[in-house]
């Protein structure tokens, strides 16, 4: 798993349409996780993939206190 580095406004990367993600593969796999590391280091308790500059139209997000109940979309 790695730390990704989040984009800050106003970058325009951060204004890029993502795409769908049609099929959950490895690659989406490893992303997921990776985006949930990153979230919880931040910290954080959501993330879009297009913050990472990644634009696939994918979102982790843990509202829980105990950060235990990630949510991928």
């Amino acid at each position: 798993m790695a730390l990704l580095n989040i984009l800050h406004y106003p970058d325009p990367r951060l204004h890029k349409v993502a795409a769908p993600v049609v099929v959950v593969d490895d690659a989406i796999r490893t992303l997921v996780r990776d985006m949930a590391e990153t979230m919880y280091a931040a910290p954080g308790v959501g993330l879009a993939a297009t913050q990472v500059d990644v634009h696939k139209q994918v979102i982790v997000i843990d509202t829980s206190a105990t950060h235990d109940q990630l949510k991928v979309f």
